[in-house]
């Protein structure tokens, strides 16, 4: 099968592939061991979604979220358009669980798509990737775009599955970048990102780039047009 991913996509600086490159190597299977583990947040975090109610997130243009809040997840709407949180947060812990649709006939980026972004600009992958190749910097827990997860732990569809970011925002000296950003991600308990620089902000079939910004900026996930599940969402400033 011929490998899925992008051709006329500028190079990456740090590692001379294309941006979404059909060649770049696939990040391994691995198998993330037994159930999802799931208790009660930190004593110090804050909570952003306990399955009630999502009264702490906005839709981008400030309406009410559209999102279906049922039993203990809030799923995305399709074509209502991502939530972020009211709160801003910077350098940060961030907890949360998710789920892809149990069934679907699509692959690839059409398969159980959504993101986690930090700072509302800097994405964490969502995917459905179990048994479902795509391009190697859009794998569940790729720092989208830039870096590929290190393997692959996603469990199947309909599983719930849990990132843990440690999220370090880049800091600014007028409009230089002092200090790119830095993120490091669990998947599933598996360590896929390790201090990761970032190049920039998160961007479709080009190099990223820094914009000047706020230290503190919301939390958002993304509306792909995908019936992805949500729950469990806690963050520790840092």
């Amino acid at each position: 099968m011929e490998n899925p991913g992008y051709t006329d996509t500028p190079t990456l600086p740090q590692c001379g592939y294309r941006v979404h490159d059909p060649d770049r190597p696939h990040p391994e299977p691995v198998d993330p061991g037994g159930a999802l583990a799931t208790g009660e947040p930190p004593s110090d975090a804050t909570v952003l979604f306990d399955g009630n109610a999502m009264a702490e997130w906005e839709h981008e243009d400030g309406r009410d979220v559209e999102w279906h809040v049922e039993a203990d997840y809030a799923e995305v709407a399709p074509g209502t358009g991502n939530v972020r949180t009211e709160r801003v947060f910077g350098d940060c812990q961030l907890h949360l669980e998710w789920a892809s649709p149990p069934a679907t006939t699509d692959d690839g980026q059409g398969r159980g798509n959504s993101g986690v972004f930090l700072m509302d600009r800097y994405e964490i992958q969502v995917l459905d990737n179990y048994d479902n190749p795509t391009y190697a910097d859009g794998y569940a827990g790729a720092v989208y775009g830039q870096s590929p997860p290190l393997v692959n732990a996603s469990r199947p569809p309909g599983e719930w599955q849990c990132f843990d970011i440690v999220w370090n925002g880049p800091h600014f000296r007028e409009e230089r970048v002092e200090r790119p950003a830095v993120v490091t991600v669990f998947h599933n308990g598996v360590l896929v990102q390790h201090r990761t620089t970032l190049l920039g902000e998160t961007v479709h079939r080009a190099v990223a780039q820094y914009e000047n910004h706020p230290t503190e900026a919301p939390l958002a996930l993304q509306d792909h047009g995908d019936r992805v599940r949500f729950r469990n969402i806690w963050v520790r400033p840092l």
